[in-house]
């Protein structure tokens, strides 16, 4: 059990670290553009809430899930191209796209981290 909990501290505090690369990418160049990319967090888990991810089913269902798969691929790359099409329309310097890039790569690593942990568990919180 306290193996569980310093687990849950470390997501939870690389989770916090990725938000405040985030924010550091916007205020220490004194330019709020690179939040754009924060919408696209929102976005990347909505298509498995909607669309599922598990379970067996009929070919509709299962063309349910692989749209919801490719709006979460597709909501993926968005998280990489905004920053990067920011930097090359000289919206943002290039500190901004490393730290937007890094808080990214962070943010993802944490999602995955905590994927991967509740699904050797059993109970995998995207797959219903």
């Amino acid at each position: 059990m306290p193996n569980d909990v310093r687990l849950l501290a470390g997501l939870g505090a690389a989770f916090f670290l990725g938000l405040l690369l985030q924010f550091l990418g916007c205020a220490l160049w004194h330019n709020w553009w690179p939040m754009l990319t924060a919408f696209v967090y929102v976005l990347v888990p909505m298509p498995y809430l909607f669309f599922g991810g598990g379970g067996g089913g009929s070919n509709l269902a299962s063309s349910w899930q692989d749209a919801g798969k490719f709006l979460v691929g597709f909501s993926a790359v968005a998280a990489i191209a905004i920053p990067a099409i920011l930097y090359h329309a000289q919206k943002i310097a290039l500190g901004a796209l490393c730290m937007e890039l890094l808080a990214m790569l962070v943010l993802g690593g944490t999602v995955l981290a905590w994927q991967v942990l509740s699904e050797a568990e059993g109970s995998s919180p995207f797959y219903y």
